[in-house]
């Protein structure tokens, strides 16, 4: 039997001067929500370019989102296993 599950991840960002404001939320099926949130500063040296402050924002806001996300992991399989879970990246 195939199951295909989907997730749906939504950015925004917000444009600040020099920095770049970058909000992430992860819905899942089991009706989880997981925010995160990070920003991009740019040099003054640097040529005005939305896209790569939002590029930097937005990784950085989802690498915190991983971070959620394996603590939730752990946390689901300590229930079950009632053994101290470490998921790594």
């Amino acid at each position: 039997m195939k199951t295909i599950v989907g997730w749906h991840v939504e950015v925004e960002f917000e444009e600040i001067e020099k920095r770049t404001h970058a909000a992430v939320l992860l819905r899942l099926p089991d009706g989880t929500e997981l925010r995160a949130r990070a920003h991009a500063t740019r040099h003054p040296d640097d040529p005005e370019q939305e896209r790569v402050g939002e590029e930097v924002a937005a990784a950085r806001a989802l690498n915190e989102l991983s971070r959620e996300l394996l603590q939730k992991a752990g946390h689901d399989i300590e229930e079950v296993t009632h053994v101290a879970a470490h998921p790594r990246m």
